[in-house]
């Protein structure tokens, strides 16, 4: 069961593919921008995209951090009190 999973996500991760995926009407107003030669939508649009890419993955480094910090913190205790981690 477990190998079949590892092997399904290296599967996965080897056969990926790049896709360019864009709703239809995000598309229509950034063609029609660039081709009337106002770029400027279509940057701000990718710097969106882009923003709401990252903020899931700073939020999960953010609560991992801060998992990490109180685990060794409350390692730290163990220690000074003289217990031993089991």
């Amino acid at each position: 069961m477990k190998a079949k999973f590892v092997l399904s996500c290296l599967w996965l991760c080897i056969v990926s593919v790049s896709v360019q995926a864009q709703c239809a009407m995000c598309r229509a107003t950034v063609e029609n921008n660039f081709s009337s030669g106002k770029p400027g939508i279509a940057a701000g649009l990718n710097v969106g995209i882009l923003y709401l890419l990252v903020m899931p993955y700073l939020a999960i480094m953010t609560l991992g951090f801060l998992w990490y910090r109180s685990s060794k913190a409350n390692g730290k205790k163990i220690l000074r009190s003289g217990l031993t981690a089991r």
